[in-house]
């Protein structure tokens, strides 16, 4: 529902999940300065490293992600529920689902990738 002034009630059950493997499902939701995302894992799912020029706010709704920040022979954080994982703009990170895991990641400004489906290293 948009009102006139641009202001909106999303909710996350009317948005389809977008299915990008067989362990990995989202849901965005995005502003004109800010994107909002969930993202379902599957026990051991594993988003590849990589970077990009969007501060990355983390937070982990259900279960847990390992994160490992610069290379992935780096030390893994461990990111658990109720906790909060921020990735500056353009520092390279992976991570992988220690269990199954629902997490809420925002953006600024928005993943353009994401929006425009040319996201494939998420695809594999």
């Amino acid at each position: 529902m948009e009102h006139d002034n641009g202001v909106r009630l999303v909710r996350w059950d009317d948005i389809p999940k977008e299915h990008l493997n067989d362990l990995l499902d989202r849901r965005i939701i995005c502003g004109k300065k800010i994107m909002l995302a969930h993202i379902y894992l599957k026990k051991s799912s594993i988003v590849p490293l990589h970077q990009h020029e969007n501060e990355q706010v983390t937070y982990i709704l259900e279960g847990e992600l390992l994160f490992w920040i610069g290379t992935e022979e780096s030390d893994p954080i461990s990111v658990k529920a109720g906790e909060v994982l921020c990735i500056p703009p353009n520092v390279p990170h992976k991570a992988q689902a220690v269990t199954d895991t629902l997490d809420m990641d925002v953006f600024c400004p928005p993943r353009q990738d994401w929006l425009d489906k040319t996201d494939d290293y998420l695809k594999r």
